[in-house]
């Protein structure tokens, strides 16, 4: 039995609407990494000089952050990354046998593989629940004490998870 070499199946690609996207939440999300650790770590804080303008294009980016995916949603350009949030949210059998390294040769993906699909999950949880405890910090009136250390402690440790 001879066995004959197909080439591989090629994928979709992203469109032109998901790399803007991709580009504009990825450039907010390092602005955001680098202003909020400037402002929280010891030593690189002492660095900064205008630490309240700092602040605030900390604060203004992270309230951007969701902008870029939402406005795509509603452009009709859009389809594509419609499309693949829908890839994204649906797991298949093959996507569980993934996981398992003696099953992966022999699985059946679609354009996300199962840990993309993870980490696609997990990005979009982070900057929901970033935006959710960074509005409790800066705008805090109307929270008790232990709303907003548990904010600013569910913030610093998702700010850890999204640097690693």
């Amino acid at each position: 039995m001879s066995v004959i070499a197909t080439a591989p199946t090629r994928l979709p690609r992203f469109d032109r609407v998901e790399r803007v996207v991709h580009w504009f939440t990825a450039t907010l999300m390092i602005v955001l990494l680098l202003t909020g650790f400037s402002l929280y770590a010891g030593p690189l804080s002492d660095l900064v000089g205008r630490r309240r303008l700092v602040k605030t294009i900390h604060v203004y980016s992270g309230l951007l952050l969701p902008v870029p995916v939402l406005v795509a949603l509603l452009l009709r350009a859009g389809g594509q990354l419609r499309e693949d949030l829908s890839r994204l949210n649906r797991w298949s059998a093959d996507d569980r046998r993934w996981w398992s390294r003696k099953r992966r040769p022999h699985v059946q993906l679609g354009k996300f593989n199962p840990g993309q699909k993870l980490n696609a999950t997990f990005i979009g949880a982070a900057i929901v629940v970033m935006l959710m405890s960074g509005a409790i910090m800066r705008w805090y009136e109307p929270f008790s004490d232990s709303w907003r250390q548990g904010a600013t402690f569910v913030h610093d440790w998702f700010a850890i998870g999204l640097l690693f």
